[in-house]
């Protein structure tokens, strides 16, 4: 995967002033369009898209102070007028083409990034591999931002707004693995960026076919292996580093890819104050 996403990188680089077929790469690399955006958002701590943006317009500074045409430089990049590419210009630097050009900056430039796999060695992730049948997630949805660090304010809003006798009630629903109240993450971004939309279910696994009370959110989920992380220690700061370290260390090492789905988090104990936990993270995933 590590030499996937330099190969992509590379890729980059030479292609800048056209449009990024990722999908042909992923194939050429022998893995999918999903995992490669997943992979490279984890690792370079920005979207593919964000990244290419970022290239773009550190070599069009180039040309804006070289005192090339500003359309010729739009079109080369692919903007369809002098506007737009102004105000991705601006996004990135911080101030206009023309600004530059007076001034000679100042200049925000992104370096081509270089991804290397180092092994500590000392370390171990406590992770199985589950084939699960097809299951349904139900319980109550709502859209949130994403959120990398710290607690997500907005899902603590939407779990705190359920009175308890719900969280009781979808309990004495659970009847699949993973058994539990569950923390499910859908339809999100596949290049997860940042404040990207994604939806947010708090509740339970049931049996495909179950009867579902009309009332409650379904997510259908089909029939595949999932990757489990089990971790301990300070919530949620254990469990998003076990996020990260799946893209920085287990994915790199072992045959397994993800695939689109939910991911699901279980709570398996916890502090009556929530400061510490021990969870697993259900990941779905498919030979690569």
């Amino acid at each position: 995967m590590i030499g996937a996403l330099n190969r992509l990188v590379e890729f980059v680089e030479g292609h800048l002033d056209e449009e990024i077929d990722l999908a042909g790469l992923a194939r050429d690399a022998g893995t999918t369009e999903y995992h490669l955006r997943r992979m490279f958002s984890s690792l370079a701590g920005m979207p593919l898209s964000e990244y290419v943006r970022r290239r773009r317009m550190t070599v069009a500074a180039s040309d804006v102070l070289e005192g090339r045409d500003l359309l010729d430089v739009a079109v080369r990049f692919g903007y369809g007028s002098t506007e737009a590419f102004s105000r991705a210009f601006r996004s990135v630097h911080g101030v206009g083409p023309g600004d530059v050009r007076r001034d000679g900056g100042p200049l925000r430039s992104q370096p081509q990034l270089r991804f290397r796999l180092t092994i500590e060695g000392n370390t171990t992730m406590d992770t199985r591999i589950a084939d699960r049948p097809a299951f349904v997630l139900v319980g109550h949805a709502a859209r949130v931002p994403l959120i990398h660090d710290g607690p997500n304010p907005h899902i603590q809003s939407h779990i705190a707004a359920l009175p308890e006798a719900e969280h009781l009630r979808l309990k004495e629903l659970s009847e699949a693995e993973p058994a539990g109240l569950l923390q499910v993450s859908d339809d999100v971004d596949p290049d997860y960026a940042e404040g990207s939309e994604l939806t947010y279910l708090h509740g339970v696994a049931l049996a495909e076919g179950s009867s579902v009370p009309e009332d409650l959110d379904v997510i259908e989920v089909p029939a595949g292996a999932w990757a489990v992380f089990r971790t301990s220690g300070p919530y949620p700061a254990a469990l998003q580093a076990t996020w990260a370290a799946t893209a920085a260390d287990w994915f790199p090492s072992n045959p397994w890819r993800l695939r689109p789905g939910p991911s699901m988090v279980a709570v398996l104990e916890r502090a009556a104050d929530f400061s510490t936990a021990t969870t697993e993270l259900w990941l779905p995933v498919e030979r690569a």
